[in-house]
């Protein structure tokens, strides 16, 4: 019996300075992915434009757009034409002054097969989410699709073990993170190093401790301050990893590429039997996860 594997592209790449040249960029990387083999397209987080929450200001929810929308139809007729699956990350217009930060999948056929709203948002120095984006209340709800189960999450989700965890309960076959993480150009060259090597730990913690492969598309170059500043300097580093954690394909801090690896799907089954630790759950100790802290 011959294995299930499947072809991802991840496409790391720099903002291109409006909405029109990122989509344009977006179009030939697919094309080039699709000739390569992919069946699976993994684009960065909010790849229309420029990370826009480093600073807070209204005129930035102009960005923002219905979805079924423009984007998704451009997106969709892209995935047909090319006959593959797309994970895009769009700034989601739901009704006057609720907003959300949301990935939406394009099946092959073009159709909208689903999307996920971003539950964890982040409100730290060049990371201002909580202005413009509303929690998901999708909850974590694999979407289903013609390459497989997806457990699709968001960058500040990456930080949360629950997150992936109930996306493998569900029933994921894989994790997906559409991505934009960087650093401060003014912090250390050690400081940066540990804080890119604990991104991607922490992410190949949930690939072994949920026996899944995760994939990761960052974003990367420089991206001022609209209001000044140091900016922040996207660390790239897009990756795709398998079951247990192994690195399968790693892209540069710098690079802009797209990424190719091949997934084999069987493999998950085969770690489960010999690591269960869904079998050794303690379901019924558990409880308290529920609580803000143990006072």
């Amino acid at each position: 019996m011959h294995p299930r594997t499947l072809k991802v592209a991840l496409v790391q790449d720099r903002d291109r300075g409006s909405t029109e040249a990122n989509l344009e960029r977006i179009e030939a990387a697919v094309a080039e992915a699709a000739a390569a083999g992919a069946a699976l397209v993994l684009l960065q987080e909010l790849h229309n434009g420029p990370y826009f929450c480093q600073h807070e200001h209204v005129d930035e929810f102009d960005r923002a757009e219905p979805i079924p929308g423009p984007s998704t139809e451009r997106l969709g007729r892209l995935a047909a034409r090319h006959g593959v699956v797309i994970v895009a990350s769009l700034f989601e217009r739901r009704a006057p002054g609720l907003y959300h930060n949301t990935a939406v999948v394009l099946e092959r056929d073009g159709s909208l097969a689903g999307r996920y709203r971003k539950m964890h948002i982040p409100d730290d120095p060049g990371f201002y989410e909580k202005f413009y984006f509303t929690p998901g209340d999708l909850g974590f709800q694999p979407i289903d699709t013609s390459v497989g189960r997806l457990g699709v999450l968001v960058c500040w989700d990456q930080w949360y073990p629950e997150a992936a965890r109930l996306m493998a309960l569900a029933g994921a076959e894989m994790l997906l993170y559409p991505t934009a993480i960087g650093w401060d150009p003014g912090d250390a060259a050690d400081e940066q190093e540990r804080q890119r090597t604990a991104w991607i730990l922490s992410q190949r913690g949930h690939a072994v401790a949920n026996g899944l492969p995760v994939l990761s598309c960052n974003r990367t170059g420089h991206e001022p301050c609209p209001t000044g500043g140091p900016g922040i300097r996207f660390w790239g580093s897009s990756f795709v990893a398998g079951p247990q954690g192994e690195i399968l394909a790693e892209a540069g801090t710098d690079e802009v590429t797209i990424l190719l690896a091949t997934v084999d799907l069987d493999r998950s089954e085969k770690v489960r039997r010999i690591w269960p630790f869904l079998r050794d759950r303690r379901i019924d100790a558990y409880g308290e996860l529920l609580r803000r802290y143990r006072d």
